[in-house]
């Protein structure tokens, strides 16, 4: 399937690119230290809150951890260092536990360590030095158990550059993110709502522990994001000037050398930029890996514009009072664009594309409330049932968050587990960063009256049946990979969890056909070709199983 795809790709790229960094045409050397800084000295009150100074990390109710951080670059990475320590190490023991588990021939290894070391020549100088000085602090605390890998300030600066280098080598996208900015006459009161799904899927270990950011550097603006331990980039977030970024994945060429991680282009938009203007400029400066929409929202502004950035070709796209985003371009410099029209025609993005649009003619004027709604969406266009977990909804119940931007408001609304459908956190950023002491200023405390709720579906037998589903289907992929039996009689009734589904009816096709039982194969894969099928290129896979017999 296409996610075990790519993930084992982007796996053996990762990890080799760590693995071969010792043999790089140019020494990766981390910056010297050029700031002051104080060794924190964390003091715990319990499992759930500890503290340095007016830095801190506390679990809510949720489940979400929030950490509040303050200083120079240095100091910054050597708070969330300290602070996030077992959340870090938990993360990069889960990430690279998954890239040892994919990792696959010799042959492959040793081609791939050859391009990796040509390919991350210059990422150091790709990099803006306040956010060397950040990683390197942070590196400080990084677990010794992956020494052996490399150095720890490449392997951190390498984790920020993963989705983008697996992107660029494979040319296809391991997440399928939504995203949707209003304003004027399609909300409520007339204010820039903005909603997105991250649907970024490791593994369901690696979508706990999230951590709700708040930054407030020496130089620039304080903001937030919604990440996971390590992680200093930006994927989603606000800053409290009301400026938002989030980033969807495009079709994407391969570079010829390593470029600026998208994540931290993002953080230096977040950081720096005052309004959209602000934001295209620092966008400009960048180089990048790939092909990324970045949807800027902005309160000064009182609305939301698309930069579309790749390693070719730059544009900006607006609409009135409403911009969709799904993964596919839009601007006038990739309206001709080979690889952006085959996004267009063999993915599921236009499909949630036109799911968006519905819902505006559905809902004319958005609130935060009806945003959830639709960011947790499992149904098709038109409400048909497509089958729970197809890429084709929008909400495809793998994401790793959401989020909800109310800019001139200064609100976020974070989402908590299971996938979007756990309670909407709603976080205040002027409150968060009016002041500093952490026992008066917990975040977590203040807004539970603007929470979101969780979504009834949560508590349903036919998300009991999804979850159920989601095993069996673990299984019967783990016996495909590694050709070992399958028992017919504990996974068949897999169709019945999840009947709308195509995957179900192709998983269970191939159960059969590894036991040679090609008449009741060749009927499954029929049923699979009835329903929704994401890709052009799975629905070609299954016709040819199905001509072959």
């Amino acid at each position: 399937m296409k996610h075990l795809k790519l993930l084992s790709l982007i796996s053996y790229l990762l990890l080799f690119s760590l693995t071969s960094c010792g043999i790089f045409y140019k020494k990766i050397t981390p910056p010297e230290v050029a700031y002051p800084y104080q060794k924190p000295q964390i003091t715990a009150i319990n499992d759930s809150l500890r503290y340095f100074g007016d830095n801190y990390i506390a679990k809510n109710q949720q489940g979400l951890w929030e950490l509040y951080l303050s200083g120079n670059p240095y100091q910054l990475g050597l708070n969330s260092g300290a602070l996030t320590l077992p959340l870090y190490h938990r993360q990069d023991s889960l990430l690279f536990t998954k890239l040892n588990h994919f990792v696959p021939s010799e042959r492959k290894q040793r081609f791939l360590r050859k391009f990796i070391k040509w390919f991350n020549r210059d990422i150091n100088n790709c990099v803006i030095p306040p956010f060397k000085q950040e990683l390197w602090g942070q590196a400080q605390y990084s677990d010794t158990i992956f020494n052996y890998l490399a150095p720890a300030y490449q392997r951190t600066l390498y984790l920020h550059s993963a989705h983008d280098l697996g992107h660029a080598l494979q040319d296809l996208m391991l997440v399928g993110c939504s995203s949707l900015a209003v304003w004027g006459d399609k909300t409520e009161d007339g204010q820039l709502l903005i909603g997105r799904n991250f649907d970024f899927y490791l593994s369901d270990d690696f979508a706990t522990e999230k951590i709700v950011r708040f930054v407030r550097p020496e130089k620039g603006i304080p903001f937030m994001s919604y990440a996971w331990g390590g992680m200093i980039g930006v994927l989603s977030g606000m800053n409290l000037e009301g400026l938002t970024v989030t980033i969807n994945a495009g079709k994407s060429s391969i570079p010829f050398k390593a470029r600026t991680p998208i994540s931290l282009l993002c953080r230096e938009i977040l950081q720096y930029a005052k309004n959209i203007d602000e934001a295209i400029a620092i966008a400009k400066k960048r180089k990048v890996f790939v092909s990324e929409a970045i949807m800027v929202g902005s309160a000064a502004d009182g609305k939301a514009v698309i930069i579309e950035v790749s390693p070719k070709k730059f544009g900006v796209y607006e609409a009135p009072n409403a911009v969709i985003c799904a993964n596919h371009f839009q601007s006038e410099p990739y309206k001709t664009d080979k690889k952006n029209l085959e996004q267009i025609n063999t993915s599921h993005s236009a499909y949630r594309y036109a799911k968006m649009q519905e819902f505006l003619t559905q809902e004319p004027k958005l609130t935060p409330s009806k945003m959830a709604a639709l960011l947790r969406s499992t149904e098709g266009l038109h409400g048909d049932s497509i089958g729970y977990g197809n890429e084709k909804a929008l909400n495809q119940l793998l994401a790793h968050h959401a989020v909800i931007f109310k800019p001139q408001e200064r609100l976020v609304w974070v989402s908590t587990a299971p996938y979007q459908l756990g309670t909407f956190v709603a976080y205040d950023l002027k409150q968060i960063f009016s002041g500093s002491n952490y026992s008066s200023h917990t975040p977590y405390s203040q807004n539970a009256s603007l929470n979101i709720p969780a979504d009834p579906f949560l508590y349903s037998q036919a998300f009991k049946n999804y979850e159920a589903y989601r095993g069996l289907e673990q299984q019967i992929e783990t016996h495909l990979r590694e050709h070992t039996p399958i028992n017919i009689d504990k996974v068949k009734h897999i169709t019945a969890l999840n009947p709308h589904y195509w995957k179900a009816y192709y998983l269970l096709g191939k159960a059969y056909q590894a036991q040679g039982d090609t008449s009741t194969a060749h009927h499954l894969f029929q049923k699979a070709l009835q329903c929704e099928i994401p890709y052009s290129e799975e629905r070609e896979r299954i016709q040819k199983l199905l001509m072959a017999h």
